[in-house]
């Protein structure tokens, strides 16, 4: 089983003194393309105007040039620790146990638009790009979508897709049994639901928090569904491809 989380805009800072390296992240056959897009945001980012107009910064986030400028010598640090921001922190990787750090070491995947799908303990630095941004030259769905694809669809069993939709698009998951997109939805006191925003992240976190704390790599979706039942989760089949995790609407108007 796999869960593919989405990345966040906002990253810790700091980490240890080991610089990355593309060849040791999770999906080695994609280190030409990561290499790749590393040199064109650290070239880009010799031209701060430049990258600050691609990437589409204001003033406040000068600092960025610099992170991008620094990518391959600058301290890392494991995925699920780097990133922050709504959904991580309702993951709140920082206290899991060791147990549920390796549960997740070999069944999270978080999606980056820099170094594609890397695995939840890789080491990466601080940087700036996502799945809008525009590099020179340089289109990440022309760049990512076929290579991605490829390799998630080497997958075998239940591929749980949390990502947004810009990110799917720079790689689409494999179309078959068990490979199934996640919606968020609240449902209002008349049975009623529509589609959330800001707690989507949350309750997508939450979600991911349980899995891996549960530490259970499930082998079908019925399997998963009773266990999300008995955990006090509302997950059930939406339209083909999906599952739809619906959250009550009182809850999610109390936390947004």
């Amino acid at each position: 089983m796999l869960i593919l989380l989405p990345p966040s805009e906002t990253k810790r800072l700091g980490g240890i003194e080991v610089p990355l390296d593309l060849q040791s992240l999770q999906y080695p056959s994609l280190a030409s393309k990561r290499r790749v897009l590393v040199r064109s945001l650290r070239s880009l980012a010799r031209h701060p105007d430049e990258m600050m107009a691609a990437l589409k910064l204001g003033r406040t986030q000068s600092a960025e040039v610099g992170r991008n400028l620094a990518l391959s010598s600058s301290p890392t640090m494991p995925v699920l620790d780097r990133y922050t921001g709504v959904l991580y922190d309702a993951l709140d990787a920082g206290t899991l146990s060791p147990a549920d750090r390796d549960w997740a070491r070999h069944h999270v995947l978080v999606h980056s638009a820099l170094f594609g799908p890397v695995g939840a303990l890789d080491l990466i630095p601080a940087y700036r790009l996502s799945c809008s941004s525009k590099l020179p030259e340089i289109a990440l769905k022309k760049h990512w979508a076929e290579s991605i694809a490829r390799v998630l669809a080497e997958s075998e069993g239940l591929l749980l897709d949390f990502r947004s939709a810009g990110y799917v698009a720079l790689g689409p998951a494999p179309v078959r049994p068990g490979s199934v997109y996640l919606r968020v939805l609240a449902e209002t006191a008349d049975g009623r639901t529509r589609a959330l925003n800001h707690f989507n992240k949350q309750a997508k976190g939450r979600f991911t928090r349980a899995l891996v704390q549960h530490g259970e790599s499930f082998t079908t979706l019925d399997a998963l569904l009773g266990w999300a039942a008995g955990a006090g989760f509302v997950l059930r089949p939406g339209s083909v491809g999906e599952l739809d995790l619906v959250v009550d609407q009182s809850i999610a108007a109390a936390t947004v």
